[in-house]
């Protein structure tokens, strides 16, 4: 575990599975017509963000894509969690399968947290919590800059993009299916 506060990554039917976990801080990353989820009701008291955009990886002029301002939001959020009153924090990040969004929010905040952590040990991190991840490259590439990682964290995605490829092949027709064939890419340098 690279940081102090406890952390979960999950998708929206995965989130009454964490109602009774302490969860203190949650950030919601939906798509902008989506309901907003009713288990947080069934939550303790937290404090909750909530992002909406699409996962998408490129500019599309009839979707709201992840944008500087939304990573902005995601690393206020990580900042507040690094605050020694956050020590006995757990945070829940999901977007709708807990794989792509929420992988890449979880993978800035940890690279905020620890920035004597390369990449590579950021991104192994986030494997850990989430054995599916698949973070999103628009937000990497973003949050790359914001941070100042000088390129570390979008060399690094590609490790979770091998592995989910090792596992199941097939995703990749899916995910250059949906626009992400750069993501692919990245994939097959490192295979």
């Amino acid at each position: 575990m690279l940081v102090r506060f406890k952390t979960t990554i999950c998708g929206i039917d995965e989130l009454g599975d964490h109602c009774e976990a302490g969860i203190t801080h949650v950030l919601s990353i939906l798509d902008p017509d989506a309901p907003e989820p009713p288990v947080f009701g069934s939550f303790g008291e937290h404090a909750r963000i909530e992002l909406r955009f699409y996962d998408a990886i490129e500019q599309l002029a009839d979707r709201v894509v992840p944008e500087v301002q939304h990573v902005q939001q995601i690393l206020t959020l990580g900042r507040d969690l690094t605050a020694p009153a956050a020590a006995d924090s757990h945070l829940l990040v999901h977007c709708h399968a807990g794989v792509s969004r929420s992988t890449a929010a979880m993978t800035l905040m940890l690279a905020q947290a620890r920035p004597d952590c390369s990449g590579v040990e950021i991104v192994n991190e986030v494997l850990r919590i989430r054995s599916r991840a698949w973070p999103n490259l628009r937000i990497i590439e973003l949050g790359d800059t914001l941070l100042g990682r000088g390129g570390d964290l979008i060399g690094a995605v590609p490790i979770a993009y091998r592995s989910q490829l090792q596992r199941r092949p097939e995703l990749a027709q899916l995910f250059i299916a949906d626009g992400r064939a750069r993501e692919v890419e990245k994939a097959r340098s490192v295979l």
